[in-house]
Order: C-alpha cells, then structure tokens, then sequence
C-alpha cells in the first residue's frame, strides 16, 4: 500500500478528482494548505498597494491505494494537474505499513 501525497493548484482540484474516480479511487483528503516552492511567491497590487505574497495558496490531497495501483494514481495527477506553469506543485509518495477501517476492523488493502 502507498499514500500518495500530491500538492496542486487549487482550480485543478475536480479535474484531479474526476480523474482518480475513473480509476477506481473512490476516497481522498483535501487540506488547504499554503506554500511556495521555486516560484518564491509573488507581488500583488491591492487599492494602489503593492504587496508581495510570500506563500501560495494551494490544496493536499492524500490517496491511500494499493502499490499496484499508486503509479496510475500518480500519472493520472500529473498529466490533470498539471498547467505548464511554475507552481504545479509536487507528489510524494510513502510506504504504508498499515491501514485499519476503524468501523468495520478491515485491515490493510481491505480497508482502502
């Protein structure tokens, strides 16, 4: 099992959603998160002010999928999150040694 742990662009977020049901991913957690990377923020004008905005709004979204299924995961998010611009974001992906569904007691790849 791997958690696969993407950071986009928040407009991408249903077509990243979309995407990942029509593979057989059916549960997700989303976190609005803020950030930057090599973009290093950005300014912004605001009533004749000038502000520069140092994190970037973006969301985390975190999939739990089996190892044989994280490198479609992975594609599918990259090639619908992705606009050709700095910033896209990342995708980390981790081991999971264990997974419980609290409700029933499904262990493991049961439980996903």
């Amino acid at each position: 099992m791997k958690l696969v742990v993407a950071i986009i662009k928040p407009f991408k977020l249903d077509e990243v959603r979309q995407a990942l049901t029509a593979i057989g991913v059916h549960g997700m957690t989303v976190t609005e998160v803020k950030g930057y990377g090599r973009q290093k923020g950005h300014t912004e004008i605001y009533r004749g002010a000038e502000y520069v905005v140092n994190f970037l709004p973006k969301l985390r979204i975190e999939i739990a999928v089996a190892s044989d299924v994280a490198d479609k995961a992975i594609e599918v998010i990259t090639a619908n999150a992705r606009t050709g611009q700095i910033g896209d974001g990342k995708i980390f992906v981790t081991p999971i040694d264990h997974a419980l569904r609290i409700r029933t007691g499904e262990t493991d790849s049961d439980a996903l």
